[in-house]
């Protein structure tokens, strides 16, 4: 029999007696709800891609912001709450900011995400507040090398060559484990991710619902639609 979280889910973060968080389950769930997000590492860098999953034809698809740049060389990836996303977006900038004024130099990656987990931790032990129903993907170049990071809602987080966040996780995790290569082109990992995309929805991917971004030694930079029709358009058709 499933444990009742009654007493222990009700606005507070607090042990149930079999050692549980309610508050961060449910906000994990609110990850698993969210559109499928993947990042992969590639010789020089990371890429990020992502489906906004548009509902409706009256929705302008660049108005759905599930891509954000931190810094010139790290960027977000999100799914879950867009909202709650957006105040840890804005967390991660202060602190590239400070790193920027305080020594002269940009923020190391590692260094940005323990930042964040750590502020994304303390709301899972104080009253009052709830854990932030978004997961991210945080991928950046720094002078230690390509880094691609996946964040929890608890404030965990883990290193990773390529993964995977949002609803069609499990799919794409597995997908990555069959198919990435360490030393990968930057076009060859545009087209396993939108791969790796596609495979999770079983579906043609909506050309106008993917965002593909790109960290390496150039920066952070967003594909510009007529680059990823031209990336799309590369995939074998799922009837092959």
């Amino acid at each position: 029999m499933q444990p009742s979280g009654r007493g222990y889910d009700h606005g507070i973060t607090t042990f149930s007696p079999d050692g549980r968080l309610f508050q961060v389950e449910y906000a994990r769930e609110s990850v698993k709800r969210g559109t499928t997000t993947a990042g992969l590492k590639f010789k020089d860098g990371v890429v990020l891609v992502c489906d906004k999953r548009i509902i409706s034809r009256l929705i302008i698809p660049e108005s759905i912001e599930k891509m954000f740049k931190v810094d010139g060389h790290v960027g977000i990836a999100t799914s879950g709450l867009v909202a709650d996303a957006r105040q840890l977006v804005a967390r991660a900038r202060v602190e590239a900011q400070i790193n920027r004024i305080t020594y002269a130099a940009t923020v190391p990656i590692e260094v940005l995400v323990k930042k964040i987990c750590d502020f994304k931790q303390s709301f899972t032990q104080y009253g009052g507040s709830r854990p932030f129903g978004t997961a991210l993907l945080i991928g950046g170049v720094d002078d230690n090398g390509i880094h691609l990071y996946e964040t929890d809602p608890s404030g965990a987080y883990q290193s990773y060559h390529a993964g995977a966040i949002g609803s069609g996780r499990n799919t794409v995790i597995e997908f990555f484990e069959d198919n990435w290569k360490d030393n990968m082109t930057l076009n060859a990992a545009m087209k396993l991710g939108l791969e790796a995309l596609r495979s999770a929805n079983d579906s043609d991917l909506n050309r106008e619902a993917v965002e593909v971004t790109v960290v390496d030694s150039n920066g952070y930079r967003v594909l510009d639609r007529e680059a990823v029709y031209k990336q799309i358009d590369r995939l074998k058709p799922l009837d092959e």
